[in-house]
């Protein structure tokens, strides 16, 4: 059963990006600013999340000092757009005071640990649930760890491929067996998707989705990509669009 779970994820895979094409998620400039990116998409759209970044960059204090320094009265009014600002300021001066304290301030020393050891440290942080921390580790420290957040959950109960109140840790193993061993075969759907439009979730190429990664970080990187693009577009929450959605041929009959 396992194993025809694991099938169908790889299937998924390989639909979606021969269509789409890759999605350069995570948009960002450095990897901090993805980092405070995580914690402003808590529970808010990425359209706000914006806003907050665009309102932190032109006060010129979307950097680890910045966030440090600027005062925590002045951070809410600057992520207002975010929701949840007044949470959300002390968390990031509560992430800040961790890097400082354990890791001299350096993200580069940071994510030099090992996943295991670091993804606990960032779980007993205030506001760090699996989501946030799994994209932390992946998309700025390029950590081979799969993101699952509600679209994912989302489409794989509508397809029955688990069931309904699986927990976040075994929707997470389930993908990262299921895509380790696609790791020998993905550059040649990337050449092939090259044709096809950017659709899905799809960004434009920033710093930190163009950086340097292994083949099984990208794969995790861009099925996640791929994953919000069906639930952001069709897989939606009060009502599927599945006539027009990539994935609609692989509904169990009864849906």
């Amino acid at each position: 059963m396992n194993e025809t779970r694991q099938v169908a994820i790889r299937t998924y895979y390989s639909t979606l990006f021969s269509a789409w094409g890759p999605q350069h998620w995570w948009p960002a400039q450095s990897r901090f600013e993805m980092i405070v990116g995580a914690y402003l998409t808590q529970n808010t759209a990425w359209t706000n999340v914006e806003k907050a970044l665009r309102n932190l960059r032109r006060a010129g204090v979307l950097t680890i000092g910045g966030i440090r320094q600027t005062p925590r009265a002045r951070l809410e009014q600057l992520i207002r757009p975010s929701g949840y600002f007044r949470q959300k300021a002390q968390r990031l001066k509560t992430f800040v005071k961790f890097l400082d304290d354990r890791y001299g301030g350096s993200p580069t020393r940071m994510f030099a640990q090992p996943t295991r050891e670091l993804r606990e440290e960032l779980l007993a942080l205030n506001g760090v649930g699996p989501e946030t921390a799994d994209s932390i580790l992946l998309y700025a420290g390029n950590h081979p760890v799969f993101v699952v957040d509600a679209y994912t959950r989302r489409i794989l109960e509508r397809h029955r491929i688990v069931e309904s109140g699986a927990s976040y840790e075994k929707i997470r193993q389930l993908f990262e067996e299921a895509l380790q061993p696609m790791t020998t075969s993905e550059e040649s759907w990337r050449s092939a998707a090259a044709v096809s439009g950017p659709l899905g979730s799809c960004h434009r190429p920033s710093p930190v989705s163009r950086s340097e990664r292994t083949a099984l970080v990208q794969i995790f990187n861009e099925m996640h990509g791929l994953i919000v693009g069906v639930g952001k577009h069709y897989c939606l929450k009060s009502q599927a669009r599945c006539e027009q959605c990539p994935l609609q041929k692989f509904l169990p009959a009864a849906e």
